[in-house]
């Protein structure tokens, strides 16, 4: 090597940035369950953010060469954690999302899945000497995403299911997807759609999962049942006008879970559109620092390590924030860094602990 790894080359600006984002959602969080039964739940997160950023450095110091090398193992260890949830996972709500670890806690899988996916997906692109994807090239792709992503629709978790899927969409965009081939995925992704909504003998979803994603088209349809989400969501968002007010249907309890999927409309609500506006703006930056990383990577396969956390991310604010406004569906994903849950800020921190490992190791030949 012709330098020395040091940590003066991590990007302490993004971390800042992360931070910041990451206090909002505690103070939020506090704010949002301070008097009902989940109060404290703004402690144990900031234990997470914590454990977060050790893991976050304790990643980047391993060079991601060798974690690429060894990912074969790594998609294995995946997939038997996936089936470890079918078969002997938590039921919840109906759904097996979690395994029991010592201590009362719950670890979901599915969510350190999407880095072991990132990773899967650069190397595997990474080795292809071609600049054009071959359809053989093409489907080994989307085979490597879609076998976790059909189980965790299994639990079923629609959801963290859906957040594979912009993994394996960056993955073939600068793999040197053609246009051809672009087209055929959407013709047969739109057939696949009308298929599963249309067809009453496609059991893909079940009925419940349909309703989710088709009420936030109609929510007054149904305010009292499957709007309901989305109704108190626009309301709260709505009720802050520009600088927020005292957050009433937060604390009145009328917007469910605040402290996790709706918690842009509680916050929304208690800091105006000023306060979102901010938040967004956090997000943004966040983003470009992203960006601005993968186009100083060393390698290609560095590159494809932080697009594909770039796509992640990007995914899951899009699809929160439209979520909240009425735009998308309501699908359970959360907030990045702001929405409360162990499992989802450790996969952040793990994410941005892979970025400033390819940074770090930029000048390094």
């Amino acid at each position: 090597m012709s330098r020395y790894v040091s940590f003066r080359d991590f990007d302490w600006l993004l971390l800042v940035f992360v931070l910041m984002i990451s206090g909002l959602g505690v103070m939020e969080i506090q704010s949002a369950t301070v008097h009902t039964k989940f109060a404290g739940s703004h402690i144990r997160q900031i234990y997470w953010i914590l454990g977060g950023v050790g893991a976050m450095f304790v990643i980047s110091a391993v060079n991601y060469q060798a974690l690429l090398d060894r990912i074969h193992w790594f998609y294995i260890a995946a997939v038997a954690s996936l089936m470890a949830v079918l078969l002997f996972g938590q039921k919840y709500l109906g759904a097996k999302r979690w395994i029991k670890m010592p201590g009362g806690n719950h670890f979901q899988p599915s969510e350190w899945v999407k880095l072991i996916l990132i990773l899967a997906v650069a190397k595997y692109f990474a080795d292809l000497r071609h600049r054009e994807l071959s359809w053989p090239d093409f489907i080994k792709a989307g085979a490597i995403v879609g076998i976790p992503m059909l189980m965790v629709m299994k639990q079923p978790d629609l959801g963290t299911a859906l957040t594979y899927v912009p993994i394996a969409v960056m993955g073939v965009f600068l793999g040197g997807m053609q246009w051809k081939q672009g087209l055929v995925v959407v013709l047969l992704a739109a057939v696949g759609v009308g298929a599963v909504f249309f067809t009453p003998r496609v059991h893909v979803l079940k009925s419940f999962q349909k309703q989710r994603l088709t009420s936030f088209l109609e929510p007054d349809a149904d305010p009292q049942g499957s709007g309901y989400q989305v109704t108190q969501s626009l309301i709260a968002v709505g009720s802050g006008g520009l600088w927020g007010g005292k957050g009433s249907q937060t604390h009145g309890a009328f917007l469910p879970v605040p402290q996790t999927d709706f918690i842009f409309a509680a916050f929304a609500e208690e800091h105006g559109f000023v306060g979102a506006l901010g938040v967004l703006l956090l997000y943004f930056i966040v983003l470009m620092r992203l960006t601005q990383n993968a186009q100083t990577a060393p390698d290609r396969a560095g590159t494809f390590v932080v697009m594909g956390v770039v796509a992640v991310l990007s995914f899951h604010i899009l699809v929160n924030v439209g979520m909240v406004v009425g735009f998308m569906p309501v699908t359970g994903i959360p907030l990045p860094l702001m929405s409360y849950g162990g499992s989802s800020v450790l996969f952040m921190f793990l994410a941005l602990g892979m970025v400033m490992n390819v940074r770090m190791r930029r000048f390094v030949n």
